[in-house]
């Protein structure tokens, strides 16, 4: 029995009971969230991998093949989309299933502590359906004058946020999982959220040197047209106002060109 719900549970009760993030200071810019999240495990005993910098996902169950991938992001500020640090969101990776746990806290805090605005945690698959892509970073030497120059084709990927595709979760608690994904009887139902994959998907890109222009290579999507349908969820207590899928033109047009 997959534990996404009880995780869920566990962040959401602490949030309304006031557990705040505690950063150790000003320059802890990257792992309070991570810090609050721990502390919810750690309350529900559960036993995890502690996360280290180059780990995928950060958090990882002993006694459960699944794994937790933290996201934290200040508001307002970025809402579209965010930086995956050359992780290609997935749903499953290396047998374990991927969650994705996004949070949100003040931009601009008046101290140390400060509350989650808003909490997200989704199955990795809302976010990208493709679990067979494996990441490498590539590189060869020969660029320059002197053709000494070592070139690294180090990949970024930047995807959209929870908050960009669906409508409803800002300023909410919302849990995201597919819909035969085993979930608590007391969670309430509060979307449906089908993701349709497109016609045609990149396989190849190429970089000119000479006139700084990317082109990308596309083939015939296998799975064109296929559906994955999500059901959306909170808990009693929470707002039940309802969470519905943003058209995609206007997610891809929220995004900024990087």
């Amino acid at each position: 029995m997959s534990k996404a719900s009880t995780i869920f549970k566990k962040c959401v009760r602490d949030i309304q009971n006031g557990e705040l993030i505690e950063r150790e200071g000003r320059n802890d810019k990257e792992f309070h969230f991570q810090n609050w999240f721990q502390k919810r495990l750690e309350g529900l005993k559960l036993n995890f991998d502690s996360p280290g910098r180059n780990t995928y996902p950060d958090f990882r169950l002993v006694q459960h093949t699944e794994g937790y991938e933290l996201k934290g992001l200040a508001y307002p500020g970025r809402e579209a989309d965010y930086d995956c640090n050359s992780q290609v969101p997935c749903g499953e990776h290396n047998g374990r299933q991927v969650y994705y746990v996004f949070g949100r806290y003040p931009v601009n805090p008046d101290g140390n502590s400060y509350p989650v605005l808003d909490f997200v945690v989704c199955h990795g698959d809302f976010l990208n359906a493709d679990n067979c892509y494996v990441h490498k970073n590539k590189s060869f030497r020969g660029f320059g004058s002197y053709g000494d120059i070592l070139v690294r084709d180090r990949k970024m990927y930047v995807a959209p946020t929870p908050f960009a595709l669906a409508k409803g979760t800002s300023h909410r608690r919302t849990l995201i999982l597919p819909i035969d994904h085993p979930v608590d009887d007391d969670l309430i139902e509060v979307g449906t959220l089908t993701r349709r994959e497109v016609s045609q998907v990149v396989v190849a890109y190429s970089f000119d040197l000479r006139s700084n222009e990317l082109e990308t290579t596309l083939v015939a999507n296998p799975n064109a047209g296929r559906e994955h349908i999500f059901k959306a969820y909170r808990i009693e207590g929470d707002p039940l106002d309802p969470v519905s899928l943003r058209e995609q033109e206007k997610v891809i047009a929220a995004q900024k060109v990087k």
